[in-house]
């Protein structure tokens, strides 16, 4: 919104830019203030916001995953060396701190001391120094020992091993039953098919084995199946059994992390080991419920750039480097260099895998953007591409209100939900949660069943505007309700989570004593600028009652002030100014007095802090009865919009963009009559004649470009015996001038006397000689009108019969009379007087 827009249906106005501002002012603005300058406001940049320690609840939800890893003897050293940097880059990129990771290698077992299986990484927590111990432990997988591991391709037992450690305890708290539903994914890398031919446990020759294998494999796919372990095999390569990685991915639990597409297990395969990098991540997102967003790719030194969406609350950018050397510097969208451990804006940074093949920063709470990746080595460290990508994720806070707030038992009742970050950006581009799924579950006292309803932003009713992201649909309250109830929205979409945040209530039973009812003035405003509101309130009761104003998933500010009650005048006791940081918005006053008596109604003013994110405010404004528990009495969200206040340029553009044109104007007209006076001024056609004794001893014309300001230098020479010349003289030395006024009137000076007029075709006595100037153009005297018609004036040399010589009719030649004739009349008009102006030339003749 510009400066000059005012705020909708009654808002407070944005101040507006005085009228009338003098051009003058508009001139010195573009000539003392150029954009950019010193006088250009500097871009709104909200305030930081101090980072708040990571309580789990806040943070994506864990995930326990085994990276298994196939080390037969048909991968060659590159193949194991790139599974070993897809392995890296999964435990480095998990964006939980909660999530636990192993990493095991497989082949066979085939003669005594080997094993078919190789844990490289135990079950590890991926928090700072877990995710440090994983990158250095995941480097093992590139080291094949074929004393201790066979050649063969043992599915079985990798699968058993994955799921036995995946089931494993986790420790303390591994009673807890958000424990117990953390997801158990097993992410198994091939290149092949099952081959145990030549282990013995398999049986006492190779087809048996192989078949005894297989009836293994599909054992220990229904262990999994039992414990909740989802198997996702991506295979690389020409070898590939699809049928068998196909079993695999449905023969284990086939649960998922979300009703959305693609989260169930799949096989996948690729053509080489080249592409598993980028296919194993893409696997981890869906299968964690996650995002990818695939960002450049070069070798260094080089600036890499990868784009997080804003609906990005938890992600991790990951590096593949493939070289120890390469070093990263990681730039946010504001072009700051982050940490690489600690808080920042809001944000929070942590930097592991900075001295292997694969790094990641993770970062809680991502500025969302553009973000720059720099990447440098040494020299001959420079010659592999180096590629970065986010992977992240949405856990969304949700905001409910129900209409009415308190509704009776049998009675209908609209649910609306908004979704906001955990920086406090509310969701409003449906794009963003293109696929989403939104419903709300009802439950309470008086044993009824939960109420689920699909909630919807299609503009049907209830929902108000289809792709405004407000989700709404119609519920009814069971008869059997009675006490409190509770409403919790759950949205699922790729890369989106929600908190399950409930919204609490209770049934209204008869008629209520106290009703209220909340407005605010729908706006776009400033941070620092004010929103009006009311209350309108009935209180039935005897006694008054203390109502409280309350921003969910806000704060509202110190007002410093007391209450005020309905009737208008300050509260007395009981009543308490709002809580929380003049860096939210705060509400003047932030408790009213109910007193009994009729309806009334209560102005209030919100106030937008500071440091208030940019975009929809979020939360839903609640009216609270302090004296009833703080019960619920109305709902309602907020219609304000907060915008980057005006800068320099956003105030003062018009008068800028006028001042600009203006003098562009006066620019022009001034060049304009500058060119004009140049060319009425120009000598270019001028012919001097040099004459003694009524003889023609020299000429001289002026040329393009020599009379330069309207002004000729020439000399006249007199060589010894010889008869003098004229020539042109180029300063430095003694020459007369000759001169051409605005007016068009010719003018000479002699380098030894005045100046003085001369006109054409009058000779002019110079250094014992006679001066003629020929000037060709034809002058255009005044136009005088007489009886209301014009004058003809003829051209000079071109009065009436006479001609050049040798030509009858024509007058000319070096003895012909200069003065023109007189101009004569046309029509009756009396003769004018002889005017002293001076003649104008025209300069296109």
């Amino acid at each position: 919104m510009t400066p000059r827009q005012s705020l909708r249906k009654g808002g407070p106005l944005l101040r507006h830019l005085p009228a009338g501002a003098p051009l003058v002012l508009s001139a010195l603005l573009v000539l003392s203030a150029p954009l950019g300058g010193p006088a250009a406001a500097a871009p709104y940049v909200p305030q930081p916001r101090q980072a708040v320690a990571a309580d789990p609840a806040e943070g994506a939800d864990p995930i326990d995953f085994a990276v298994v890893v196939d080390q037969s003897k048909s991968l060659s050293d590159e193949d194991l060396a790139r599974e070993t940097e897809a392995a890296a880059l999964l435990s480095q990129g998990e964006i939980s701190e909660r999530s636990r990771a192993t990493v095991i290698g497989f082949g066979s077992s085939e003669k005594p001391g080997q094993s078919p299986v190789r844990e490289v990484c135990p079950p590890t927590v991926v928090d700072a120094a877990g995710r440090q111990r994983l990158s250095d432990c995941v480097k093992e997988l590139a080291r094949r020992d074929r004393s201790r591991t066979g050649p063969g391709t043992d599915f079985p037992a990798a699968v058993r091993q994955a799921v036995t450690r995946l089931t494993e305890d986790r420790g303390p708290g591994a009673a807890d039953d958000k424990a117990r539903k953390t997801p158990k994914v097993v992410f198994l890398l091939t290149d092949g098919r099952l081959d145990v031919s030549d282990s013995p446990e398999y049986g006492a020759d190779g087809p048996s084995r192989q078949a005894n294998g297989e009836k293994r494999l599909a054992e220990e796919l229904a262990r999994a199946r039992d414990a909740g372990v989802q198997i996702w095999p991506l295979g690389f390569g020409g070898r590939i059994d699809r049928a068998a990685l196909a079993a695999m991915a449905e023969g284990g639990y086939r649960g998922a992390c979300s009703d959305v597409p693609g989260s169930v297990p799949r096989m996948r395969v690729v053509a080489g080991s080249a592409e598993i990098d980028k296919a194993l991540q893409e696997t981890f997102a869906a299968a964690r419920c996650a995002r990818i967003s695939h960002g450049t790719v070069g070798k260094p030194p080089a600036d890499l750039y990868v784009t997080i969406p804003p609906i990005a609350t938890d992600g991790s950018l990951t590096v593949s480097k493939h070289d120890p050397k390469v070093r990263v510097t990681y730039y946010d969208p504001a072009g700051r260099k982050v940490p690489t451990r600690g808080d920042f804006d809001g944000s929070a940074f942590e930097v592991s895998g900075a001295d292997g093949p694969v790094e990641a920063l993770r970062v809680k709470n991502p500025l969302p953007g553009r973000w720059r990746v720099r990447v440098e080595a040494p020299e001959g460290h420079r010659d592999r591409e180096v590629a970065v990508r986010a992977i992240w994720q949405g856990r969304l806070r949700s905001a409910v209100v129900l209409d009415p707030v308190a509704p009776r038992p049998g009675q209908e009742a609209v649910v609306e939900v908004r979704m906001q970050t955990r920086r406090g950006v509310v969701i409003t581009d449906p794009r963003q949660l293109e696929g989403i799924t939104v419903t709300a579950r009802l439950t309470g006292e008086g044993g009824f069943a939960p109420v689920n309803v699909r909630l919807a932003d299609d503009g049907k009713a209830p929902d108000r505007r289809a792709g405004d992201v407000r989700f709404t649909g119609r519920l009814t309250v069971p008869v059997s309700a009675t006490g409190d109830l509770e409403i919790t929205a759950d949205m699922a979409a790729p890369g989106v989570t929600s908190d399950r945040r409930p919204f609490h209530t209770r049934v209204t039973e008869g008629d209520p004593l106290l009703e209220a009812q909340v407005s605010v003035d729908q706006a776009t405003v400033h941070p620092g600028d004010t929103v009006r509101g009311r209350i309108d309130i009935t209180n039935r009761d005897t006694v008054p009652h203390t109502l409280r104003l309350a921003l969910e998933d806000g704060q509202i500010g110190q007002n410093g002030q007391d209450g005020q009650d309905a009737s208008g005048t300050t509260g007395g006791a009981g009543t308490t100014p709002g809580t929380g940081t003049a860096a939210g918005p705060k509400i003047t006053p932030a408790t009213v007095v109910a007193r009994p008596g009729p309806a009334t109604s209560v102005e209030f003013t919100l106030t937008v802090g500071r440091g208030t994110p940019l975009g929809e405010l979020g939360g839903p404004l609640v009216v609270l009865d302090t004296d009833d528990g703080d019960r619920a009495l109305d709902a309602s969200f907020l219609d304000i919009r907060v915008e980057a206040p005006p800068t320099w340029w956003d105030r003062w553009w018009p008068y800028v963009v006028g001042g600009a044109v203006a003098a562009a104007l006066l620019a022009a007209v001034a060049a304009v009559r500058i060119a004009a006076r140049n060319r009425i001024r120009d000598l270019t056609g001028v012919r001097l004649e040099l004459r003694r004794d009524g003889r023609v001893l020299d000429t001289l014309t002026v040329r393009t470009g020599q009379s330069g300001g309207g002004e000729y230098l020439f000399t006249v020479e007199e060589p010894r015996g010889a008869a003098p010349t004229l020539r042109r003289a180029r300063g430095g030395g003694p020459a007369h001038r000759l001169r051409r006024t605005g007016a068009g009137e010719l003018l000479i000076r002699p380098h030894r006397g005045r100046e003085s007029s001369i006109r054409p075709g009058e000779p002019f006595g110079l250094d014992e000689c006679e001066l003629v100037v020929r000037d060709g153009r034809r002058p255009v005297r005044d136009r005088l009108q007489s009886g209301g018609r014009l004058l003809s004036v003829p051209r000079p040399g071109r009065a009436g019969g006479a001609g050049r010589p040798g030509r009858p009719g024509r007058r000319g030649g070096p003895d012909a009379p200069t003065d023109a004739t007189p101009p004569t009349i046309t029509g009756d008009a009396t003769p004018p007087a002889t005017s002293t102006t001076p003649a104008v030339w025209d300069p296109d003749f």
